[in-house]
């Protein structure tokens, strides 16, 4: 398959990975549901996140690990679970990343393969484009869905300017078979019989497989890490074990500590694996999502220099429960007494728009800052009760400007907040009124400083 309309090597310039903060365990499930469950944590979105919440920061943490090489020229944003129908979700993103109004946006949703749409598109084309997805998997109570999937979302910088990985080979396998399918509106998808897929993948695999590494003339056994992604875990399973590949390097699916985050997944593989990668290695994102597309990639030693301040093994341990009961509630599925307090009022989308660079593009967005005095409030009307509400000094900017702010804290719980605590912005959904969301900026603890690689 021909690559780009491009001279030079084009790849991947830098990464972002989002993980929320919160993780159910499996094994809480059975006792509530009577079936499902199972072993090890999947990731949750809270109830003040979703898929454009979770891919703004993905994109906002690509964007600062990559120095301010460049901007991107273009957006794409993939996912299953848009927040809007009828409108562009990838605008929110565009409008919390300041782009220029000539940089387009566009979404790319509706299915898994939708994310892989959007990267080959990035790297078939010109200039810096930044490639979101984010992903949010339910499923029914009990369901398999619930136990297996995770939330999470990833961003990938795709440009020619000093790549850390370069795209050497993408080649595709695309069959019409139906494996998995949910119709708009329903709250969980449908499997055929887990054989039936796991047959069609593992011939579209070794299809795409032999004809990738073909055309970067490797063999199997030149590859220092193959990730297989999408399908069910039996289907990327037997795929691995028939592609010629060592079983030692077969990278870890993350299925015991995030799940499978649907459109999010290949990206978010794949950053966990440059994390670790050293320069000359080949690397193999084998994807399986109604088709096949085997992606090989080299690294190069732009890598050495680049150190994700988030990585996902540091957001990976830093991390809370949430029960089971909670969980449920914030998906919907378990309806609870609201606060006894009026509903939010619907957002004035005259007003919105003339505020945008304020209600999106927070100027202190990417500015720490420390909790002064705070309050927990049991009677405010919130998702999640109690909301915790703090005024935040931040720290000085480099022209010497500081800069106090109340501000709705997240991601922790009453008895973890303390004055003098440090946090940081994140963006967030404040509530939902007449189907429109609410968005705006929160502050979250520092958990995580800065690893090296």
């Amino acid at each position: 398959m021909a690559g780009p309309a491009t001279t030079g090597p084009r790849g991947i310039t830098g990464w972002g990975v989002h993980l929320p903060y919160r993780r159910l365990d499996r094994s809480a499930i059975k006792a509530v549901a009577g079936q499902g469950g199972g072993t090890g944590t999947r990731t949750v979105a809270s109830y003040d996140e979703d898929t454009t919440t979770m891919g703004a920061e993905a994109a906002r943490a690509a964007l600062r690990d990559s120095d301010g090489k460049r901007r991107p020229d273009a957006l794409w944003f993939a996912t299953t679970e848009p927040a809007y129908a009828d409108r562009t979700n990838a605008n929110a993103i565009h409008a919390v990343l300041r782009l220029d109004r000539g940089v387009p946006a566009y979404d790319a949703v509706g299915s898994v393969r939708s994310a892989l749409g959007a990267l080959r598109a990035a790297w078939q084309g010109n200039g810096a484009v930044l490639v979101v997805a984010s992903d949010t998997r339910t499923g029914l109570p009990g369901g398999p869905d619930e136990a297996a999937g995770g939330d999470a979302a990833a961003a990938l910088l795709i440009g020619d300017d000093d790549p850390v990985a370069e795209i050497v080979a993408w080649e595709s396998a695309t069959e019409e078979f139906l494996d998995r399918w949910r119709a708009p509106g329903d709250a969980r998808s449908r499997l055929w019989e887990e054989r039936f897929g796991e047959n069609r993948y593992a011939d579209l695999a070794a299809e795409a497989l032999k004809l990738a590494l073909g055309s970067a003339g490797i063999e199997a056994g030149e590859v220092s890490r193959l990730i297989v992604a999408g399908g069910t875990e039996r289907s990327a399973s037997a795929v691995a074990r028939k592609s010629g590949v060592p079983s030692s390097q077969v990278a870890d699916r993350l299925k015991d500590t995030v799940g499978n985050p649907g459109a999010a997944q290949p990206a978010l593989l794949l950053a966990r694996e440059l994390e670790e990668a050293e320069p000359g290695q080949n690397i193999v994102l084998l994807t399986l999502a109604d088709g096949a597309d085997a992606i090989v990639l080299r690294t190069t030693d732009a890598l050495r220099n680049y150190h994700p301040a988030k990585p996902v093994r540091s957001q990976l341990a830093a991390s809370g429960p949430v029960a089971y009961g909670r969980y449920l509630h914030w998906r919907g599925l378990l309806p609870v007494e609201p606060p006894r307090r009026p509903e939010p009022a619907r957002v004035s989308s005259p007003a919105a728009n003339r505020n945008a660079g304020y209600k999106f593009g927070f100027p202190r967005s990417g500015t720490q800052g420390t909790i002064v005095t705070f309050t927990i409030d049991k009677l405010s009307y919130s998702l999640s009760p109690p909301l915790v509400f703090a005024i935040v000094d931040f720290d000085p900017a480099p022209d010497g400007a500081g800069g106090r702010m109340p501000v709705e804290l997240t991601d922790t719980d009453p008895d973890d907040v303390a004055i003098g605590g440090r946090v940081e912005m994140t963006f967030r959904r404040l509530a939902t009124s007449d189907g429109i969301h609410n968005y705006f900026w929160k502050a979250r603890p520092v958990r995580a400083a800065r690893e090296e690689k």
